[in-house]
């Protein structure tokens, strides 16, 4: 490979520089992602095409100098495999044709079908051939419990208000859905690293919105069942893999026993704080507001220097960002970001 410092970093071994990649790196702030969908003429159009995929997944790599590609897919590819009817409302982000509420729908709730996921995997191998050993490429899922927000709600929420019902009036139903979101899951990033992902992520973007208990119960002992049966090594190197729940400052300490090699922070985590709580049990990944990159190119230096520093020399770091890129986002800003960290960090990795 010519660039591994990614999956150097997440296993805390020395780098050249610390590795950047960010969350929703192929999106809509990229003029060339928006050619391409409204060719594709739908998000979903675009996702299920493995050559579309491919294409855009590269796109921000021709632009910047990132250190990793990521899938271009989305979390809710899992539901949708269950049956559940994927949908997107314009203005009001995806929503499902049918939910998951009631006792006879938690019993009939199926496995998600690998095969009604073929696409995903054909578009890992294709964007795996593409890449050519260029950077590696990760895989990624989101959470048992994220996908169950989604599929107990219909859609997006601000209060998870049916999700908390189930929670603590019928948790028994809940757990059912969990673990099989859980068996799912594991599957789905094993298919992936079968068909040439090299590192996997799970996102586990609604975790945060649970109390202390109802986090430890629901969200990170799923992950902790994922992570458990998620392949370890393929083409004789190690699988790195990485654990981001947003609002998880809380459970850092926890999180770190979950079975993942790097733990993704969110902005309002300070990095070198979390590096204290977690020593040198697992790398960390993070961890700028993505808003810092509407900011002019030397502020957006400065906040990106902060961080580096913040972390501190020796291996273990991946910069990122907080959360996704908005779309409103200036393309060239996140380029001054990739060049910024690269040239703040060489050879801060090796001591």
């Amino acid at each position: 490979m010519k660039n591994d410092n990614f999956l150097r970093a997440l296993l805390r071994q020395p780098t050249d520089h610390t590795p950047i990649w960010i969350m929703r790196q192929a999106g809509r702030y990229l003029p060339e992602y928006n050619a391409t969908r409204k060719k594709a003429g739908s998000f979903l159009a675009l996702a299920k095409s493995p050559e579309l995929a491919c294409e855009v997944t590269l796109q921000p790599l021709e632009r910047f100098a990132l250190d990793a590609a990521i899938l271009f897919s989305d979390i809710l590819t899992i539901p949708d495999a269950m049956g559940l009817g994927l949908y997107f409302a314009e203005g009001e982000g995806p929503k499902f044709e049918r939910t998951v509420r009631t006792e006879e729908q938690v019993r009939k709730l199926p496995l998600a079908s690998m095969d009604e996921l073929r696409y995903v995997f054909d578009a890992v191998s294709l964007i795996r051939k593409s890449l050519d050993g260029r950077v590696p490429l990760i895989g990624f899922s989101g959470s048992p419990f994220t996908l169950a927000c989604y599929m107990i709600e219909g859609g997006g929420s601000d209060d998870f208000r049916q999700v908390k019902t189930m929670l603590y009036a019928r948790p028994d139903l809940l757990h059912a859905i969990l673990e099989k979101n859980a068996q799912s899951v594991t599957a789905y990033l094993n298919a992936q690293i079968a068909a040439g992902a090299q590192a996997v992520m799970v996102f586990d973007t609604w975790g945060g919105a649970l109390s202390d208990a109802a986090y430890r119960e629901f969200s990170l002992a799923y992950a902790k069942k994922v992570f458990a049966g998620v392949t370890r090594t393929a083409e004789g190197r190690t699988v790195p893999r990485i654990f981001f729940t947003k609002g998880g400052g809380l459970w850092l300490e926890a999180m770190a026993d979950c079975g993942a090699d790097a733990l993704g922070l969110d902005w309002t985590v300070d990095i070198g704080a979390a590096r204290q709580r977690v020593g040198d049990r697992m790398a960390l990944q993070g961890n700028m507001d993505p808003n810092a990159l509407f900011a002019p190119p030397e502020a957006i230096e400065r906040e990106a220097k902060r961080i580096l520093e913040s972390f501190g020399r020796g291996p273990g770091h991946v910069f990122n960002l907080g959360h996704g890129v908005s779309q409103f986002t200036p393309p060239d800003h996140v380029g001054a970001l990739v060049e910024a960290v690269h040239r703040h960090s060489v050879g801060a990795s090796k001591t």
